[in-house]
């Protein structure tokens, strides 16, 4: 069982700056892959970035060039570094880990981007 436990959210003006943060249970080099999803009211769940040990961090084409995805394996954490917000970039976000072939999923944090 892996818990993941999501933090950083909150409310920015556009063209601001958050970092999101998530806390895995268990060491990051053992699991297969990270990510950040997020999903917006009425909207249905959308990749935003992937980390897989070893290969190049890969971005939904929205983000790209202001989201930065990263990884501190001695902490267990994850990190998602989003620049230059925009409203629509609102949403809760979701911090995933696959483990073989079982998907596990934090509670979520709230990021509204509004002036």
């Amino acid at each position: 069982q892996v818990q993941l436990v999501e933090s950083g959210g909150g409310l920015v003006h556009p063209g601001g700056s958050l970092r999101l943060s998530c806390q895995t249970s268990i060491y990051i080099f053992t699991i297969n892959s990270l990510a950040w999803y997020r999903q917006a009211p009425g909207m249905s769940r959308e990749l935003v970035a992937t980390i897989i040990p070893g290969r190049r961090p890969t971005y939904v084409d929205s983000v790209k060039g202001r989201f930065v995805i990263s990884t501190d394996s001695p902490k267990n954490l994850m990190h998602l570094q989003m620049n230059s917000l925009k409203p629509e970039d609102s949403a809760v976000y979701y911090c995933n880990a696959r483990l073989g072939e079982h998907d596990y999923w934090g509670q979520g944090t709230q990021v509204t981007v509004s002036s």
